[in-house]
């Protein structure tokens, strides 16, 4: 039989290890991730873990089988859309997080109406072409939103490679700016990781240096 956990003492735990202060900033912080793939998917559970209040997750595709050496679902999430499971999964770690879902493919027309109300976005898109359509219409359409996106993460080693850096104006792009997907070069979990730790440490910055 599972223990039963009160929101007050998940609050408790945080703020032993982030201060009051700090959690309450986290609370309330509304983060967008578009895109629940090896990026999006860690960045997830990064955010979740650091109690971060209210999470959109955004994706059109489902949990597949070659999805597993790098992204955060199972076995059981098979054929399941990616954010329903992942959903699931962050509630396991924080039931008392407020998480939106919407599974469909986000196109230039959807960006002001699905973005409207997050404070940081996160671009977590495997594919050059949707994360220019994203990157360009968050810029053109919503150039107050803090946009943090990913951009070369494929294949082993030169870890140190993968760096965070501000761009323009309000986005940061973290990775190594050259191994992306269009490459050929492959995708494995601790590289990809890696930068999934950059997107989401640059977003819990731009959260609590506000």
């Amino acid at each position: 039989m599972k223990e039963k956990v009160t929101k007050e003492q998940i609050q408790e735990a945080l703020i032993v290890r982030h201060t009051k202060v700090v959690q309450e900033k986290l609370n309330q912080a509304r983060v967008a991730i578009a895109g629940l793939g090896g990026l999006g998917s860690n960045v997830a559970f990064f955010l979740a873990r650091a109690g971060v209040g209210h999470l959109h997750l955004i994706d059109f595709d489902r949990v597949d089988l070659t999805n597993l050496n790098r992204q955060q679902y199972s076995i059981r999430h098979l054929n399941r859309p990616k954010p329903e499971a992942l959903k699931e999964e962050l509630l396991e770690i924080n039931p008392y997080l407020d998480i939106q879902t919407d599974f469909l493919k986000i196109q230039r027309e959807h960006i002001q109406e699905l973005f409207q109300d997050a404070d940081v976005i996160c671009e977590a898109f495997d594919q050059p072409d949707q994360k220019a359509m994203l990157v360009n219409g968050v810029l053109e359409l919503l150039p107050e939103k803090k946009m943090v996106s990913g951009s070369g993460m494929a294949g082993y080693g030169n870890s140190n490679a993968i760096q965070t850096r501000k761009a323009m104006g309000n986005l940061y792009l973290c990775g190594d700016e050259t191994t992306g997907i269009e490459t050929g070069k492959c995708l494995m979990a601790p590289r990809v990781a890696i930068c999934a730790a950059h997107e989401a440490n640059q977003i819990l910055e731009l959260i609590l240096d506000e």
